[in-house]
């Protein structure tokens, strides 16, 4: 088993029933609420949308309230006035352009607005069961300090990433790597001391843990 083979097989086996900390219950939700989440924390998307989608869970509902009203809603989250127009703009071309449902094809997933390659590739995976890998600030963490994937940017990350891993797994390590990120391998102070990933670690080898 290669150095790579071994740390999948080990995060997996740490995170075997990892799943998106966001809450949602339709393709719908799960778009506004990865759009929420961009420089926010997902508990505090949460406590958002558990009131925002009461009332307005989707698209046409959503736009019944005015920018404004999405804004008080949202504020938050951070962003807002932007968030707020994304998720309003969003939905009109969710109605207009595809009959009401979200699109599952990542490029028509592209087209809305505020819906970056990291926001298409997390709907198009974990909605429509995709395979992707949606590279956020834990993904792009993990896998380069693990060296499974080297990169200066999130998409050099994904690429990386993509060649790494088998493509049927990727929906699944993109949600192992989010979870080492939070749980062990910290942004300011990785435990690496009690990492199981340790062996294979370029980050831990050249920091003498």
């Amino acid at each position: 088993m290669d150095r790579n083979e071994s740390i999948l097989t080990e995060l997996e086996r740490l995170y075997p029933d990892a799943k998106p900390a966001l809450v949602y219950h339709s393709a719908y939700e799960l778009l506004v609420a990865v759009i929420l989440s961009a420089q926010c924390t997902d508990e505090r998307v949460n406590k958002v949308t558990e009131v925002l989608f009461r009332e307005h869970g989707t698209p046409q509902a959503m736009l019944l309230l005015s920018q404004e009203e999405l804004e008080a809603y949202i504020y938050s989250c951070g962003f807002y006035r932007n968030k707020a127009a994304h998720i309003l703009s969003a939905s009109r071309d969710i109605l207009e352009k595809f009959g009401g449902q979200v699109p599952a094809d990542p490029e028509d997933l592209r087209s809305l607005a505020g819906v970056g390659r990291k926001t298409a590739n997390v709907v198009y995976s974990v909605a429509f069961g995709g395979d992707a890998i949606a590279v956020d600030t834990h993904v792009f963490r993990v896998a380069n300090r693990t060296g499974l994937a080297a990169g200066d940017t999130p998409g050099r990350v994904e690429e990386g990433l993509m060649r790494a891993i088998p493509k049927e797994k990727w929906s699944r390590a993109h949600h192992w790597l989010i979870w080492h990120g939070r749980k062990v391998c910290h942004s300011q102070k990785p435990d690496c001391g009690n990492c199981t990933l340790a062996p294979w670690c370029l980050h831990a080898a050249a920091s003498g843990k």
